[in-house]
C-alpha cells in the first residue's frame, strides 16, 4: 500500500515538473524520425538540450585546461603574497635599525 502511494506521489510530481511531457515530445520526435540515429540516448540528450558527447569531451578538456591555468595563478598568487610579505617584513627591520641609529646618534644632554 505504501509502495503505490509513492509511486502515485512520484508519478504527480513527474506529471506536474513537465518531465512527462517532455519525455513523451521526445520519444514521438525519436518514433517520427525516418532515419532512426545510430545513438537513441544521445538523440534524447540533444532534443532536451544536453551536450553532445564530442561537446561534453570538450568542454572536460576546456575544464582541465582552465582547472591547470587556475592553479598556476594560485600558486603564483601564493609566491607573490610571501615575497609581499617578506617585503614589508624587511622594510619594518630596516625601519627599526634606522631609528636605533638615531638614537645612538642623538646626542644627549650629558655630551655637550
Amino acid at each position: 500500500m505504501e509502495k503505490e502511494a509513492k509511486k502515485e506521489a512520484f508519478r504527480k510530481y513527474l506529471e506536474s515538473s513537465g518531465v512527462l511531457d517532455a519525455l513523451t515530445k521526445v520519444l514521438v520526435a525519436l518514433y517520427e524520425e525516418n532515419d532512426k540515429p545510430s545513438s537513441a540516448v544521445e538523440f534524447v540528450q540533444n532534443k532536451l538540450g544536453g551536450p553532445t558527447l564530442s561537446e561534453y569531451e570538450k568542454l572536460q578538456a576546456e575544464k582541465l585546461d582552465l582547472q591547470m591555468k587556475y592553479d598556476d595563478l594560485l600558486a603564483a598568487h601564493q609566491e607573490a603574497c610571501r615575497e609581499l610579505e617578506e617585503l614589508r617584513n624587511s622594510v619594518q627591520m630596516g625601519a627599526a635599525c634606522k631609528v636605533m641609529n638615531i638614537d645612538r646618534e642623538t646626542p644627549k644632554d650629558n655630551d655637550f
